[in-house]
């Protein structure tokens, strides 16, 4: 009996990990199509374009989900840094402009005044806006349209990858947890924004 229960736990676990390999071998086919299909449709350019766009809203993802279920002790207020570097100039320049003031005005005046009326899961896409908003020129323009900035897109999402493999015990085990494969599926887009842009600027 108990040789019979050993070889069915044995089975489960080759079976969950040829799944676990097929998955990752779909994920790196889906890639490869989607740089292929992005260099065709406008070369590189818009490969860079597309993916800032996909890492963005990536990192947006990520932060909505660390403020309602994902709680963990990893450092994600690093990702208000990466939408900063990250954000398309489009809106980046709306939020930058006088709606973002207005948000930011609105925010302050409620988190000082009616703190109760503040929810917690607010806090990051209020530093957000204000970072958008008060950051000087040298940070808002030179250093993101920089090689610089997409440095530190790369750091932030390196660092957030082993923090969230290192946390999930082991690369596996980080696709077979609750919200596993989407939580890994976001970081590793973030790393492929960078990854990518710096590839292009240096060839």
């Amino acid at each position: 009996m108990g040789r019979m229960e050993f070889l069915k736990m044995k089975t489960d676990d080759e079976v969950s990990a040829n799944l676990i390999d097929s998955d990752v071998s779909e994920l790196k086919v889906a890639a490869k199509k989607l740089i292929k299909d992005a260099a065709r449709l406008g070369g590189l350019g818009f490969g860079t374009s597309f993916l800032k766009w996909v890492a963005s809203f990536a990192a947006i993802y990520l932060l909505i989900l660390d403020r309602t279920n994902w709680r963990s002790n990893m450092l994600t207020s690093l990702l208000v840094p990466y939408i900063f570097f990250s954000l398309p100039s489009v809106l980046f320049n709306f939020f930058r402009g006088e709606v973002g003031r207005w948000i930011a005005f609105v925010a302050v005046v409620l988190r000082l005044f009616f703190p109760r009326h503040f929810p917690d899961w607010l806090e990051m896409p209020g530093s957000i806006i204000l970072l958008l908003v008060v950051a000087p020129n040298f940070f808002a323009h030179t250093l993101k349209e920089s090689v610089v900035g997409v440095f530190i897109c790369l750091i932030i999402a390196c660092y957030l990858l082993q923090e969230h493999i290192r946390a999930s015990g082991g690369f596996r085990n980080s696709f077979t947890q609750p919200h596993g494969i989407s939580n890994t599926v976001g970081i590793i887009l973030l790393i492929v924004y960078p990854v990518w842009a710096l590839v292009l600027h240096f060839l």
